[in-house]
């Protein structure tokens, strides 16, 4: 009598996306690069101090429940499980181990990154730069503007190009989505400001290739074919939520800078073969 072979049920790791203003979560599957859940958001605490925020986490992974590590990802230049800069949040989050205290209040191990950091991962391991070499840079256009530097598939972490003058103003001043609306920019204007952006990040780094996500990429038609550059550009496989996908596999790779392994020799992020 033949055996039916079960497929093994998929791991469903927690992650979390922190942002200026709103908190996603999901379970994820990141063997497959897929969400488990409808992405649950809650508005990020109006205080968004380091206790206030790690309560939400804390509710959330109570109304998701989930085993095994948990995936952070940060809008912040993360170091040993520290955030070392707080663009977008609020400033009390600097020198805070949020590491340390969310595994204290869910007593799970996690894995804390730069929020453009964990979106790139996922996007070059299983998305729109996946198999790349060369170099490669995504781009998020959000709340801010978030850089993610990969060099033949090698993460250089904490880059935060979005702070880069460009002209007379800082770049994500000049050209992210925050900017667009507040400014009234209609998709052409706008584009122009994403281009010139763009072309400096261009003649300092000479990307091959660039990758934008965010938010504002549900509206890639309107504005994707009107940005300019020497190198490629593509709009990233997993949008909005590729920085949940990138934290989960943070989370269960253990080879992501700034994250404490389990494992004795943890395996540098390489190109897939």
């Amino acid at each position: 009598m033949s055996r039916v072979r079960r497929r093994a049920a998929p791991q469903q790791i927690l992650a979390f996306d922190v942002g200026g203003s709103f908190v996603k979560a999901a379970r994820v599957d990141p063997a497959q690069g897929v969400l488990c859940d409808e992405v649950l958001r809650v508005p990020t605490p109006a205080d968004a101090s380091p206790p206030e925020v790690v309560d939400v986490l804390a509710d959330i992974a109570g109304r998701l429940p989930s085993t095994g590590p948990v995936g952070l990802a940060f809008p912040a230049v993360i170091r040993n499980g520290v955030a070392l800069t707080a663009a977008n949040i609020d400033r009390r989050w600097i020198g805070t181990d949020a590491r340390g205290l969310l595994e204290a209040r869910i007593h799970r191990q996690v894995a804390f990154l730069n929020d453009a950091d964990a979106a790139g991962l996922a996007e070059m391991r299983m998305g729109a730069g996946r198999d790349r070499t060369g170099t490669v840079l995504v781009v998020t256009l959000g709340t801010g503007i978030g850089s993610a530097l990969f060099i033949d598939g090698r993460l250089v972490p904490n880059t935060e190009l979005g702070h880069l003058q460009v002209g007379a103003e800082e770049a994500e001043q000049l050209a992210s989505a925050r900017t667009r609306v507040e400014k009234g920019l209609g998709w052409q204007a706008w584009a122009d400001e994403v281009s010139a952006v763009l072309a400096e990040f261009h003649r300092l780094l000479w990307p091959e290739l660039f990758i934008i996500g965010g938010g504002v990429t549900e509206n890639w038609d309107s504005f994707g074919p009107l940005l300019v550059s020497p190198a490629g550009i593509v709009v990233a496989h997993y949008g909005n939520d590729a920085g949940l996908i990138g934290a989960a596999m943070a989370a269960v790779e253990g080879d992501i800078p700034n994250f404490r392994s389990s494992s004795p020799k943890a395996r540098p992020p390489g190109r897939r073969k």
